[in-house]
């Protein structure tokens, strides 16, 4: 099946209706790049596919809801954002939640380390960041979500957001250092 066969109108069209070839077109088109996008919040790869088919469901239930206001694409990434974090919270309630009490100490990187470092690196080494701080690095440094809007979507305070992005920096500079040692 040739995704680029139909019409970005055609597919949305096709969806509104349940039909599933349409649905199987739109899942193909976007499922490659917001796979990527829960894999940058989950800790595996059969969390990140439990949060991409949640992600797609609830977009087949509200797509009649979506008013061709901004790109399609980009509303399905709110979709599957807003999944990913509450896949993640709903983790936090089993386990516990931010980050151990212990401080990460003051680590200095290795310049080398950085330039050396590929993207794959990065993205496998924010896995290893606990939920926590991982969901609010990834919002805050990846997504470009506020301090604020992140507060907002997490029900904690702002300072609780800055403090843990800052702990899962100084975490990310820590494992980037054992890495290259």
């Amino acid at each position: 099946m040739q995704v680029d066969l139909y019409s970005e109108e055609d597919i949305l069209k096709g969806c509104r209706k349940n039909r599933r070839q349409y649905q199987e077109i739109l899942y193909r088109k976007y499922a490659k790049k917001m796979y990527g996008i829960c894999m940058s919040y989950a800790c595996d790869r059969d969390l990140a596919q439990d949060m991409l088919q949640d992600s797609f469901i609830k977009v087949f239930k509200k797509i009649k809801h979506y008013k061709s206001e901004g790109s399609l694409e980009g509303w399905i990434r709110k979709i599957v954002t807003n999944t990913a974090i509450d896949h993640l919270r709903k983790q936090a309630r089993e386990q516990a939640y931010l980050l151990d009490k212990e401080e990460v100490k003051e680590q200095v990187y290795e310049p080398d380390a950085i330039e050396n470092l590929k993207t794959q690196d990065l993205l496998n080494l924010v896995a290893k960041l606990p939920d926590g701080a991982r969901m609010i690095f990834n919002l805050y440094a990846l997504e470009g979500f506020s301090h604020k809007e992140i507060a907002a979507k997490m029900n904690i305070s702002a300072g609780t957001s800055k403090s843990q992005f800052n702990r899962a920096r100084k975490m990310l500079i820590s494992l980037l250092n054992k890495n290259s040692a």
